[in-house]
């Protein structure tokens, strides 16, 4: 009975510590978060209210209406860039490479950013694009442009590289994954069966790798929306994101409530798309 009841504490105290620690440092923050985002700002500080007035500031002042848009077009843009590398990178890795040593490297190389400062993968490209940086000196030393040109940096074209950059690598995991898992035997049965390469990977390869897409691109979707460092770097005034508008809120603005809306009105949105993938990688499975 002594050796039940000790077991039975044991489990208690497994679950219970990891079920803390999301009470107390998920659900409790997010808890306090959403009671911020009724209250009133009332100068200097914000007094407890229950109205939906900040909601309403987020969804009709066209300043915040902006950003948000301005927001999911890059993350879009980032994602879509970094499918369109990672696919390919990843398909010709499992496929078409067959040396596994040189494979490895190359897998590697691509997960190794992961392991240096998100800044100075981010300050990398700032030299990279910069009126004094290694594409500014490459155009002026071959005589295309006679002087430092200021179009690469600070707007969204150069936020679209250098977040594709930095996040490319959660694209290429999940899809080399899900890649890496399809039988060669079913390529073989294609083949025998009469169908072309093209075919095959529209019929066996590409349906087979949907989770492997679906997970990257909510991967690099959730994280390009949040990112709030990169914009300060690289993007300019015309770059900012959403998360630099919250920043601004907790700080110079010191309107909590407001901010604290834009954060609930932001976590919802990646909610939401992480459920609609969950949702379309189930449906994949299940037409599988």
């Amino acid at each position: 009975m002594a050796a039940f009841s000790t077991r039975r504490l044991s489990s208690y105290m497994v679950l219970g510590i990891p079920i803390a620690w999301i009470i107390i440092f998920m659900l409790v923050p997010y808890g306090v978060l959403l009671t911020y985002s009724f209250w009133v700002k009332k100068y200097p500080l914000f007094v407890p209210a229950f109205q939906f007035g900040n909601y309403i500031t987020v969804f009709t002042d066209p300043q915040y209406l902006r950003v948000l848009l301005r927001t999911l077009k890059i993350s879009a843009l980032v994602s879509l860039a970094s499918l369109l590398l990672a696919y390919p990178f990843a398909y010709f890795l499992v496929f078409r490479l067959k040396n596994q040593s040189l494979r490895v490297w190359l897998y590697m190389a691509v997960i190794a950013p992961l392991w240096v400062s998100y800044l100075l993968r981010a300050y990398t490209w700032k030299s990279i694009l910069g009126t004094q940086g290694v594409l500014n000196s490459f155009l002026m030393s071959t005589g295309i442009t006679t002087e430092p040109s200021t179009i690469f940096l600070y707007n969204q074209s150069a936020m679209v590289v250098t977040l594709t950059y930095i996040f490319i690598p959660f694209m290429v995991m999940p899809i080399y994954a899900a890649l890496e898992k399809i039988p060669n035997n079913l390529s073989e049965a294609s083949a025998d069966l009469g169908m072309g390469p093209i075919r095959t990977f529209l019929r066996i390869t590409l349906p087979l790798s949907l989770p492997g897409i679906v997970a990257g691109f909510t991967l690099t979707f959730c994280l390009s929306f949040g990112d709030f460092i990169a914009p300060f770097l690289v993007g300019g005034p015309d770059g900012l994101l959403v998360a630099n508008v919250i920043v601004s809120q907790f700080g110079a603005a010191l309107n909590w409530p407001l901010g604290s809306a834009l954060s609930v009105v932001m976590l919802f949105i990646v909610l939401a798309i992480i459920t609609a993938s969950d949702r379309l990688e189930r449906f994949g499975q299940q037409g599988h």
